[in-house]
């Protein structure tokens, strides 16, 4: 499902609440990535790409801050954020270390898609001119995130149906996300 470009009018009315939402969004995906690192360090060439993502993902973090600093913002405390607890909660519990990592893999892939779709959606919408280059700048990034992830899941599903399984995970979030599009942040 498709983010109604309406919901930039939503974002435009307080910037830097997204802004700072969207700073902690990073800073959580920065995270995710090294916590992938930690429960895979045999799978080197895995390890290789998700300290650069891992890197890329600080870097935005810094990026945004910057901009919240430039623009006189206070830079607030961590958000919760409900959408992706929501889809980390379709991540299936037990099973084998394969199925885990897979799915693992599938949430980050499709935070990252999400991600990609509301920078989209900002960049082609918000009134903001340096917003707009900015917001066009990181969706190109977090969709090669998106594709990376989606790739390894690929690469390390063993006899996971990796396929059917990301099927399963885009029906999940496209019933999940028409709750949301309400909140000026990034997921909300």
């Amino acid at each position: 499902m498709k983010t109604d470009p309406r919901w930039v009018e939503l974002v435009e009315t307080n910037i830097s609440e997204v802004l700072t939402d969207h700073a902690w969004c990073e800073q959580k995906a920065a995270s995710n990535a090294i916590s992938l690192i930690t429960l895979n360090p045999e799978k080197t060439d895995l390890v290789n790409q998700l300290m650069e993502i891992a890197q890329e993902e600080l870097e935005h973090f810094r990026m945004v801050h910057e901009i919240i600093i430039e623009r006189g913002f206070d830079f607030g405390r961590e958000r919760k954020d409900d959408y992706v607890n929501q889809l980390y909660k379709f991540c299936k519990k037990g099973g084998s270390r394969d199925e885990a990592l897979v799915d693992r893999l599938l949430f980050s892939a499709m935070v990252e898609a999400r991600s990609c779709e509301r920078f989209r959606v900002l960049s082609e919408n918000i009134d903001d001119e340096e917003l707009a280059k900015f917001y066009k700048d990181l969706m190109i990034s977090e969709a090669n995130h998106y594709t990376v992830f989606l790739g390894f899941a690929r690469k390390y599903g063993g006899r996971v149906d990796v396929d059917k399984r990301w099927a399963e995970w885009l029906a999940f979030e496209g019933e999940l996300i028409q709750s949301y599009g309400k909140k000026e942040t990034i997921h909300g």
